[in-house]
Order: structure tokens, then C-alpha cells, then sequence
């Protein structure tokens, strides 16, 4: 049977396609079986409490072989993809990070945590995620 690799998308909120369209990338290719297991805006985690919400994360970090992070510059103005990464890196699941379509300059968010950085094309992200995840 194929490996299904359980992955879990750092990004932000604000940038969400680039969220929807990861995720399809990853979906269409094939012979590449994944699960998702970050939290978007259509499947939030209902509270207000921080927390709560990382604990949450937490779990879905965890139960991730590899943690992508989508590496625009945006990431370096949000504390939660710095959250979920550290989380990551403290957990022991390695971090890939994805440069978006057309991006020059990448966040030192992701990039400081990263063990590799790939361009926007599906044959290095999924190389990348067969080579370091667990």
C-alpha cells in the first residue's frame, strides 16, 4: 500500500489561496497520497481561547509527518505560523518551507526553521516531503 503522508500547512490566514492552492497541487498529483491537518478559515477551530486553539494545533502538528510553511513574505508578520513553526521544530517533525509563485524575497519566519526551501513547483515540493518527512 502507498504512503500516506499526513501534512500540515503553516500559513496565513490572510493569504489563503495560497493555502487552497497548495493543497490542490498536492491533490492532483498523482501516485501522492496526503492528508491535510492544518486549520483554515473554512475549518477553524471554534474559540477565542489561545490556549485551547494551541493545544489543538499541537495535536494536529504532531500527528503531521512534515510541516510545510508557506514561506511569503507575509509569514513574517504573523505569530502564529512563528508559533506553529517553533512548535514543529520543538516536536521533532521537520519543516519544508514553499515559496510562493512569483516571490524574490522569502520570510526569515520560515526560512530560519526550515531544512530546505522549494520553489513553487510540484515536483520539488513533493521530493522534498518524500525525502524529510518522518
Amino acid at each position: 500500500m502507498a504512503k500516506v503522508y499526513r501534512i500540515f500547512i503553516s500559513h496565513s490566514w490572510q493569504n489563503s489561496d495560497s493555502l487552497v492552492g497548495l493543497r490542490r497541487l498536492l491533490n492532483d498529483r498523482g501516485y501522492f497520497n496526503v492528508e491535510f491537518e492544518e486549520v483554515s478559515k473554512d475549518e477553524p477551530i471554534n474559540s477565542i481561547n489561545a490556549n485551547y486553539i494551541k493545544g489543538r494545533l499541537a495535536k494536529k502538528i504532531e500527528n503531521s509527518n512534515i510541516v510545510l510553511g508557506l514561506a511569503g513574505m507575509y509569514a513574517s508578520h504573523s505569530e502564529w505560523m512563528e508559533w506553529e513553526l517553533d512548535k514543529a521544530k520543538a516536536l521533532g517533525v521537520p519543516i519544508v518551507g514553499v515559496i510562493p509563485r512569483g516571490q524574490e524575497r522569502i520570510s526569515s519566519t520560515v526560512s530560519q526553521r526550515s531544512i530546505v526551501d522549494v520553489r513553487w513547483n510540484t515536483e520539488s515540493i513533493v521530493a522534498a516531503i518524500r525525502d524529510y518527512a518522518l
